[in-house]
């Protein structure tokens, strides 16, 4: 009987640690398939969106993940999920990156890795211009909105004092329900609000996006804790990218000069420090 308990014993310890083993060796289980699964949003201009003629997704973070896929010599596979199901679907194994406007939080870092940082995001508050808000600050004890799950939902209840958030799936919602007079206010990345005072200015609601920013973000590829050859081979990556210029080539293309958004690249792919 001790025999077969020692046995039986050896049998599941072998077996626990090949599962783990199994787990850590998810970059081999992804140049072997030869595909890389990117879980990122679809509607969230212009880190992942529709192109409006082959409405195939396309994107900042989208390119990012066809550099990995590229680097890994395999494939890209998009798959598209909503905010609130982002570590859901990595944690459960039905994506192998995320890159979907992950901004990191140390709630989040407790349960996935994050990459270096590839952007740097300012979460703003937009409100109606006709309402005649001038800072976050101003709508205290109104109904600011952001998407379900996001940190933008966490910063307007941590930031906006005494706030009721009203939250919503996607992006395109919470539009409709700002011009709608559903919500008194919006929180996104400050990339999203320019591009919707843009599209709102000769609208019957335009809108104006709040001064001084709500926070400050940086946004990672997220990953399982337990891949660190993933995570390393991710890294090298982007490191390749900031050393090559491609990273900026690949925001300027999106955000640069001669797009809707105007901007100047201020920040550097580096280690998120939490």
């Amino acid at each position: 009987m001790r025999k077969l308990s020692l046995i039986s014993f050896g049998i599941a310890v072998s077996a626990l640690f090949g599962t783990q083993l199994a787990r850590a060796d998810q970059l081999a289980d992804i140049k072997q398939k030869g595909t890389l699964v990117c879980g990122t949003l679809g509607n969230a201009e212009p880190f992942s969106f529709p192109n409006p003629q082959t409405r195939e997704t396309q994107g900042y973070d989208v390119d990012f993940c066809g550099a990995i896929a590229k680097a890994l010599g395999v494939k890209l596979e998009l798959k598209l999920i909503s905010v609130a199901a982002r570590i859901p679907e990595l944690m459960q194994g039905r994506v192998d990156v995320l890159a979907a406007n992950l901004g990191w939080t140390p709630e989040r870092a407790q349960q996935i890795a994050y990459s270096d940082s590839y952007f740097v995001s300012n979460q703003m508050v937009t409100a109606r211009r006709a309402d005649k808000y001038k800072t976050p600050a101003d709508l205290s004890g109104k109904r600011v909105a952001a998407p379900k799950g996001s940190t933008s939902e966490a910063g307007a209840r941590k930031y906006i004092p005494n706030v009721t958030t009203v939250t919503f799936q996607d992006a395109p919602a919470l539009f409709v329900a700002l011009q709608q007079g559903k919500v008194d206010g919006v929180v996104l990345s400050e990339l999203t609000l320019v591009k919707w005072k843009h599209d709102a200015e000769n609208s019957p609601v335009p809108i104006d996006i709040l001064q001084p920013p709500l926070f400050v973000e940086p946004w990672g590829i997220g990953m399982r804790k337990e891949e660190t050859a993933l995570i390393k081979q991710v890294n090298d990556v982007l490191s390749g990218m900031e050393k090559s210029g491609e990273a900026k080539k690949i925001f300027d293309k999106y955000l640069g000069t001669g797009t809707t958004y105007n901007l100047q690249r201020t920040f550097r792919i580096e280690p998120i420090k939490g």
